[in-house]
Order: C-alpha cells, then sequence, then structure tokens
C-alpha cells in the first residue's frame, strides 16, 4: 500500500522486484494525497512506472485539521478494508508511520491478514507519527528495519527475534539502482537556473506541537531570506493537521522573489535526490536530511524536534526552531571547511541493496500461524 510521494519513492523498488518476480503477485492499492489534485495527483507517476494499480481507495483530505484528519483516518481504515477483502492478499506491506498506515494495519489486524512492516522502531519525539510507528509494530508481523538500533528496539516492544530484519533503507537502493537526474533536467523541471548557495527545503508540520510548526517555520523563512543570492527550492508539506498554515507561509515567501525561491508540490523521487545531490544543505525537518542526504555527502540543517531520536551521521547539523539558531547553522552547513570534513561512507542507514531481501524474506517466510503472536519478555540491560 502507498499513500503518498514519499513512501512511494521508498517502496519503489521494493515493488519492482515484486512485479518482477514470477512466484510474487503483487496488488498495489494506492490511497491518500496520491489521488488528490491538491497534492499532484502522484498516482499518474505510478502510472508512468508501470506499476499495476489493483484498488484505489480515496478520501477527503481538503481539510487538514485535527478533526478532519481523524475522519480520514476512520475512512480510509473502511476503504482499505473493503480493498483488502475484495483482493485477499496473502501479506500486506506498508512503510513509515503515517496515518493511513494506522488504516492499514488496523484493517489487517480485523480481517486476520498477516502485516510487514518497513522503518519501524524509530523515533520522532516531534509529531504524532511516533505514536503511529509503534503502534503499527505491534499490530504487525515482520518487521523491516533500517538499522540496528531500530531492530532493538523493535524486539524491545516484544516482537521475535526470527521476525526482525536489518536491511537498511530502502529509498537509499534509488543510489545505486535508479537514474539520478542531473542539474540541467532539474532546471528545466523548475524553469529556472539554479545558483549557489542551493538550499532544497522541505518543512512538515510539527503535530504535537501547539502551534503545528508554523513559529518554527517563520524562524526558517527569516534565517533564509539572509542569505544573499540563495537559490531557495521547496518540496510540498506533508497532507497532516497544519499543512495549509505552512504552505501559505512559504508561497507568501516566495512569492517575494520568485526569481530565486521555487515550490514543486512533487518532484518525483529521482529529481528529488538529484536536488539533494546538487544542493549545498538539504534544510527543513523531514526525513530525508538524515537518511538519504548524508547517504549523498551533502549537508543538512535539521530544524526542530520532529526528527527527534533518529540516528543522525556527522553531516546533520541540529539547531533549535528560532532565526539565529538557523541562521547560524545555514552558514555552517555551507561553510567549505565543514564540508571537506564530511565522511566518505556517512550512512547510517544500509548501502542501498535492501529492496531485493526484503523480497526474498516475503517470497520464503512461513506465514502459516503468524498472526497469532507471543510477546517475548527480554531482561533489561
Amino acid at each position: 500500500m502507498t499513500g503518498t510521494r514519499a513512501d512511494y519513492g521508498h517502496l519503489f523498488w521494493l515493488l519492482k522486484e515484486i512485479d518482477a518476480d514470477p512466484a510474487l503477485e503483487l496488488q498495489l492499492v494506492v490511497t491518500g494525497a496520491h489521488l488528490s489534485p491538491k497534492w499532484g495527483n502522484t498516482v499518474e507517476q505510478i502510472e508512468r512506472d508501470g506499476l499495476p494499480i489493483a484498488e484505489r481507495v480515496a478520501f477527503d483530505l481538503s481539510d487538514d485539521s485535527p478533526l478532519a484528519v481523524a475522519d480520514s483516518l476512520a475512512k480510509s481504515t473502511s476503504g482499505l478494508a473493503h480493498a483488502f477483502e475484495r483482493l485477499k492478499p496473502d501479506v500486506v506491506v506498508v512503510l513509515g508511520d503515517r496515518y493511513e498506515v494506522l488504516a492499514a494495519a488496523q484493517a489487517c489486524l480485523m480481517l486476520g491478514i498477516p502485516l510487514a512492516h518497513l522503518h519501524g522502531g524509530e523515533t520522532t519525539e516531534g509529531a504524532f507519527d511516533e505514536a503511529i510507528r509503534h503502534a503499527v509494530t505491534k499490530m504487525a508481523h515482520l518487521h523491516f528495519v533500517a538499522a540496528d538500533e531500530y531492530a532493538w528496539r523493535v524486539r524491545q516492544l516484544g516482537e521475535s527475534d526470527e521476525h526482525v530484519f536489518n536491511f537498511g533503507a530502502p529509498g537509499l537502493d534509488h543510489l545505486t539502482r535508479s537514474q539520478i537526474a542531473d542539474r540541467s533536467e532539474l532546471e528545466k523541471a523548475i524553469g529556472a537556473t539554479l545558483t549557489s548557495p542551493l538550499f532544497a527545503v522541505t518543512y512538515h508540520p510539527e503535530t504535537l506541537e501547539s502551534d503545528e510548526g508554523i513559529s518554527g517555520l517563520r524562524a526558517l523563512l527569516a534565517a533564509l531570506g539572509e542569505i544573499a543570492g540563495a537559490s531557495i527550492v521547496f518540496t510540498g508539506v506533508n497532507a497532516d493537521p497544519g499543512h495549509d498554515h505552512l504552505s501559505s507561509e512559504i508561497k507568501e515567501f516566495v512569492r517575494a522573489d520568485e526569481s530565486k525561491r521555487f515550490i514543486v508540490a512533487s518532484l518525483g523521487q529521482s529529481r528529488y535526490l538529484g536536488l539533494l545531490k546538487i544542493a549545498d544543505a538539504v534544510v527543513g525537518n523531514s526525513s530525508s536530511g538524515l537518511i538519504e542526504a548524508p547517504a549523498l555527502r551533502v549537508s543538512t540543517v535539521n530544524v526542530g524536534d520532529r526528527q527527534k531520536g533518529r540516528l543522525r551521521a556527522a553531516s546533520v547539523i541540529d539547531c533549535a526552531p528560532t532565526k539565529d539558531a538557523i541562521a547560524n547553522a545555514l552558514r555552517k552547513a555551507i561553510d567549505p571547511a565543514f564540508r571537506a570534513n564530511l565522511p566518505e561512507n556517512p550512512s547510517l542507514y544500509g548501502v542501498g541493496d535492501a529492496s531485493r531481501r526484503i523480497k526474498d524474506v516475503l517470497k520464503q517466510v512461513d506465514l502459516r500461524g503468524i498472526t497469532k503472536k507471543h510477546f517475548v519478555n527480554r531482561k533489561l540491560s
């Protein structure tokens, strides 16, 4: 199942692996932001990639209030349950921690369908994704994590060793298997020449903050505005509570200088990674600043607590969501001396060969009786 451009990018090579294996049948369920014009109708990218779509489960994403999101969770749970009942899959695969993933997990739990969860065991203390991720772990039966620390955390939740696999982050498979867009292709897609310093910026709602992150975003925009001559490319804000307010602030900032500031709702994985690769720094509060950017040996300015708790490489500069702290971090990130000292192999999330290994487990695992889980007690060290 895929619900956003982000999880689709991470799942892409696993989907390709499953689809290409004659012993397996891919039943791709597409839901959430993929099916919304507001979010760019990214289902069209899935169609262009040639992946067969078995079901489309649409629900209203026009309102980003907490109550509306709760209502969407209920509707997506029902829609996904009906889709799974029609398809009767042997196992459902989900990635991450968005509420569509919680909806799929709940549907599988009630229908008795085995669930495989990717990227469990991680912590992100600044968003309600944290609670969703751990809840899905308890409803899942197979766990494909991205680092040893995350494997240990999944085991702490009582999951059995034989069903926890650390193959790294599948999104990094793009670095070894995909053709990443070059500067000219990016500039054509954006419609402008990108000059240095170039910042790739993604800022999502801080769903556990009372203002949903708007004060942090304003501080970030003020700091970015002080970097003379910078090209700034913003990618789309997640469909979380607070989206509309954050998007409005970003659009106003871009309108103030449309020759150097740009918004792209969805670049697609090839162009997005191409943007990260040529950027002087990746900025904001997205997981891509901690997973993909370090693997590309690019500096990251990580703002606030949304990613607090995740493993971070030496290339990641954490800062408080204040103008001065962000400005100092930006200057450090583009300092040639800082960049020259970044490690050659900084990834903490694998080496880009996860998808094939995950597919092999899904192909070979014995699913008989797997939905009846035993809680494994472990002694505290």
